[in-house]
């Protein structure tokens, strides 16, 4: 498949579904794309099994609180810095590079950095979803390194990280994006076509685009949008209602806080909150409990359009449709849930399959 200036909607579009309310901006990143294959030509989307095993591929991403990204518009030449300068410390020329997790911005970038540097993307990501911190990967769980990591602002600041740990890159690169103004871009994760294949997400991206098609023409055919990712991600529809109350705080480097929502149509007389860190984490229902929780994904989408609500475009009185897809198995493992489940995030809950908390419940 070519990613071109007629098919980059889709790829944002279904991105930002799996991004769980995070990955950043969409429509900032589908910019910087666009204007890239614009300027550069298509974008070749390449089979993860096609890539050589000893190709370098190198993925491209922003770090940092996605509330920062609506006021602090990237310049355009952050990601290539970082890629390139990634690049040269490494002393190899890269075949490719990859998104590191499926979200609006962090799917985008990527193809900005391909086309400019007439480099093919591999369909495959680092969590099938987005995640707040750099070593909430599933490369992590493979032992492939985050560092060395380079890091690059709007300004021209640019530097190299080395750490001993996957953690301690999330720790040094954290405090360095606030230094930056709360946001910037990274090149991280240099790994082999090998290590693609064992320990990323495949096909990733072509879900993307396939979920972005998806609710596009079911709005065009006036079917209901949600319907139709639902059948693509096996997912579930988890409340409709409006939006009442956002407590939204940038904190850390992340964007933290707690959405609530009063039920319409089906879900009338009940409450709904969810609760993010960049993304959405854990999604109550005032009658039902927890009904979904990190590493599923949490999706909120508009009731009527079908598209993505990212966490900081989360507003009063906007009508909303919650759904949640189940993850990766890779997330299932006792591994992935050290990482990414309920209790790192301080939920004192126990992590269930979605699929299990939609059975219905018997007294």
């Amino acid at each position: 498949m070519k990613i071109t200036t007629d098919n980059i909607d889709d790829f944002a579009t279904g991105a930002t579904v799996l991004g769980t309310g995070g990955g950043g901006d969409p429509y900032i990143g589908k910019l910087m794309a666009q204007q890239a294959i614009e300027e550069h030509g298509p974008v070749d989307l390449i089979d993860p099994r096609d890539v050589p095993d000893d190709a370098l591929v190198i993925p491209s991403a922003m770090l940092g609180a996605p509330t920062v990204m609506v006021e602090k518009m990237p310049k355009g030449t952050e990601a290539l810095a970082a890629f390139e300068a990634l690049e040269t410390h490494l002393g190899q020329e890269a075949y490719a590079t990859m998104s590191i997790e499926a979200g609006g911005l962090n799917s985008t970038v990527p193809i900005a950095v391909a086309a400019a540097l007439g480099l093919p993307l591999v369909d495959a990501d680092g969590m099938g979803r987005a995640f707040p911190e750099v070593q909430m990967v599933t490369l992590t769980m493979g032992g492939v390194s985050a560092t060395p990591m380079s890091i690059a602002d709007e300004k021209g600041n640019s530097l190299l990280v080395n750490t001993v740990s996957n953690e301690y890159a999330e720790a040094f690169a954290r405090v360095t994006s606030i230094e930056m103004g709360g946001a910037c871009m990274i090149g991280t994760y240099a790994l082999s076509g090998a290590e693609v294949r064992e320990h990323a997400i495949l096909d990733s991206m072509s879900l993307a685009h396939d979920i972005g098609e998806a609710i596009r023409t079911a709005k065009h055919r006036s079917r209901d949008p949600v319907e139709s990712v639902l059948d693509l991600t096996d997912g579930y529809e988890l409340f409709a209602g409006k939006i009442t109350d956002v407590e939204r705080r940038t904190e850390g480097g992340f964007a933290v806080g707690e959405a609530t929502l009063d039920g319409i149509d089906d879900c009338e007389g009940r409450t709904f909150t969810l609760s993010f860190q960049n993304e959405n984490l854990v999604a109550r229902d005032s009658e039902r409990g927890v009904v979904a929780s990190t590493p599923d994904l949490i999706t909120v989408v508009d009731a009527e359009t079908g598209d993505p609500v990212t966490t900081e475009r989360l507003a009063y009185g906007h009508r909303v449709r919650v759904i949640g897809m189940p993850c990766s198995p890779k997330w299932r493992t006792e591994e992935g849930l050290d990482l990414v489940g309920p209790a790192y995030f301080d939920y004192s809950i126990d992590y269930e399959p979605i699929e299990t908390l939609q059975q219905p419940r018997h007294d």
